[in-house]
């Protein structure tokens, strides 16, 4: 990018004096108006100001960048001023920052992803050159600061220094994810060479994640440095590591000290052995580069995983907002537009209906293709609801976005002078056109048949193909407590809902509570063959059953899987059956005994004794299977110790 085509003598002045930062904004400003560069100096100068409001544009080493979007501006430009006297009372993210250069960016309002993105990002990467920056300072005129403005100065070859034979990771991360996350990068990387430490940086910017730390790599390093101001994705990648934290900006003062701090952790703190996931595994084409199958799993658990929260607070909303109405007979208020009884209805509404598959959709793309994906991912969701397409579309959606901004990532790389104009604006416009045109125009119908075919199965059976449905669903919770196979069943049932279907989620919410009130039972009627580690907590696991939580039966899973899983599974099968059959349904995804007052299909009383009922039926059917299976285990434990004792 040529700075000179943005700027001109006219607009630099070199050793002014300023007596406050207000003096310096308005300096420039009625440079840029003088050139023809703005509408209205009036209107620029209040938009900058306004910016100044947000966040310090002091930085440090004696720079500012102040700047202002607006429609004020005809083309885009900028001003220069260098100052006789420093200025030290101009907010900066260095509280010690003595401002001496001061470049004013102008950006009309349609190229603020763009033009501002970039020049901001070249002028910052330039900066870092500390002899171009001090070329800048001491020009004397302002035809000789212009001349300087495109001399950019080959990296000086670094003096050949000893390996220390030490690896240090580093993370830079600011919140904007352009200037300072970069910046802080190649300080870091200069430093160790300059002292003969391999430095490998991995940046979490407005791409996403850039040179991603690989399993070798976390394998060989010795620490890590976390350089940001935002939180540090998959931090628990870097718990075998010793760390130290600091701002995205320490490493522009002081990269030296920050290395050398690091290699002193280093010799003090214990280095633990890594462990890899299974995205570090094997099962990669390249080194850190998740296989297919895995980055699908992947996916469809990140998207889950994010819904939740949205799915309990929406479910709980809605809720609530009925059992008030059916508790104080307020089945007017409840429908009366614009109530705040009807308000919470909407609230709750919403959340299930209108944001559900959009988030769904938006978070496995994040998962396959990172930040950029979100938009795309947001759009593919809304496209879903549109089309009528479901849960169904909404997954298709998000797998689409996720791999079409991959590719976008790997052919339309940002770099150079058009590297903000790919992030800000290539990525999610080109994402969500395509996106939004495959899913609207393409796909949309055969999906919306699919699913709505789907459905209309679903409300087809009753029977013995409801109850193989519901045994079916009552096998998968129960299977894993909490695992893919489950998250698969809730999938399903969350599916079937927000198709209209509302049998399939009340099953998953009975059965939900099978395995733990199961547990709890075979530990109290049969606390002899269990151990009072193991009484402790079946007391305890009854109450996380009551809440819809399996996983407190997983201790019991993880030290007998092989007579407890089928165990379970036993009774989550009739548990199952029983609710499907007899069609009770539940159109809010709640959770255990908080649903027992929002169940359809029968008459209210009738409709609570059937779905508690099945779930006591299944766990006391598990706890008989559990006992039985403990006893034999016990009594084959026996047998083994007296043959041993006879052999010995």
């Amino acid at each position: 990018m040529l700075l000179k085509d943005l700027t001109s003598p006219n607009l630099i002045v070199t050793k002014q004096s300023f007596y406050s930062k207000e003096d310096a904004i308005k300096y420039l400003v009625k440079k840029l108006h003088e050139a023809g560069k703005l509408y209205s100096e009036e209107d620029f100068y209040q938009a900058v100001m306004e910016r100044e409001k947000l966040s310090a544009t002091g930085i440090e080493g004696g720079i500012a960048i102040p700047h202002g979007k607006s429609v004020a501006v005809k083309e885009a430009a900028f001003a220069i001023a260098t100052l006789q006297k420093p200025l030290d009372t101009w907010e900066s993210i260095d509280p010690n920052n003595r401002v001496e250069l001061v470049i004013l960016l102008a950006i009309p309002e349609n190229e603020a992803g763009t033009t501002h993105l970039a020049l901001l990002g070249e002028f910052m990467t330039r900066l870092t050159d500390v002899t171009y920056k001090n070329r800048l300072l001491h020009s004397k005129t302002s035809r000789e600061l212009f001349d300087y403005l495109d001399c950019i100065s080959e990296e000086k070859t670094v003096a050949t220094v000893q390996k220390q034979g030490k690896t240090v990771l580093a993370i830079t991360a600011c919140p904007a994810g352009i200037a300072h996350t970069y910046m802080a990068a190649e300080a870091l990387v200069k430093a160790g060479r300059e002292i003969g430490v391999d430095v490998f940086v991995e940046k979490q910017g407005a791409n996403g994640i850039e040179d991603r730390h690989t399993k070798e790599l976390l394998n060989r390093a010795d620490v890590v440095i976390f350089a940001t101001d935002v939180a540090v994705k998959n931090e628990e990648r870097y718990d075998h590591l010793p760390k130290v934290k600091t701002s995205v900006a320490a490493p522009l003062k002081n990269a030296k000290g920050i290395l050398t701090e690091a290699l002193e952790k280093s010799k003090s703190a214990t280095k633990r052995e890594h462990a890899g996931k299974e995205s570090d595994s094997g099962k990669v084409h390249e080194i850190g580069q998740k296989s297919f199958k895995t980055e699908m799993k992947d996916s469809i658990l990140t998207g889950i995983s994010y819904i939740i929260p949205v799915i309990v607070a929406g479910g709980m909303t809605l809720s609530f907002a009925v059992l008030v109405a059916q508790a104080f007979h307020l089945q007017g208020l409840y429908n009366a537009t614009g109530s705040w009884l009807w308000l919470l209805r909407q609230l709750g509404g919403t959340l299930l209906g209108t944001l559900m598959v959009p988030i769904l959709s938006a978070y496995m793309a994040y998962a396959i293709a990172d930040k950029p994906a979100l938009g795309p991912g947001l759009a593919a969701g809304i496209s879903a609801n549109l089309i009528g397409s479901g849960f169904l579309g909404g997954m298709l959606g998000g797998f689409l976005a996720g791999y079409v901004l991959k590719l976008l990532k790997k052919y339309a790389k940002p770099k150079g002078t058009f590297a903000g104009f790919i992030s800000f604006w290539l990525y999610p416009v080109a994402g969500t056109l395509i996106v939004g045109c495959i899913m609207l125009l393409v796909v949309g119908k055969p999906l919306a048949l699919i699913n709505s075919g789907l459905v209309d199965w679903l409300k087809g059976m009753s029977g013995i193909n409801a109850m193989i449905l519901g045994a079916i669903i009552g096998a998968m919770v129960s299977f894993d407590l909490g695992g893919p196979v489950n998250k698969a069943a809730y999938t399903f049932c969350l599916g079937a809902m927000a198709s209209g279907n509302f049998i399939p989620y009340a099953t998953f919410a009975s059965v939900k509570m099978v395995s733990a009130f199961g547990v709890t039972g075979a530990t109290i009627a049969g606390k002899k063959y269990y151990d009072e580690a193991e009484r402790e907590v079946g007391k305890q696991t009854w109450l996380l059953g009551l809440a819809g939580i399996t996983e407190g039966a997983i201790p019991f899973m993880i030290r007998d899987p092989f007579r407890v899983i089928p165990s379970l599974i036993a009774g989550s099968i009739i548990t199952g059956a029983i609710v499907s059959y007899f069609r009770i349904g539940l159109n809010v995804p709640g959770a255990g005994i908080f649903s027992l007052a929002l169940l359809q299909g029968q008459q209210a009383l009738v409709a609570a004794i059937i779905w508690l009922g099945a779930a006591i039926l299944g766990a006391f059917i598990s706890m008989i299977l559990l006992i039985a299976t403990r006893k034999n285990k016990l009594r084959k434990d026996q047998e083994n110790k007296k043959l041993t004792q006879a052999a010995a």
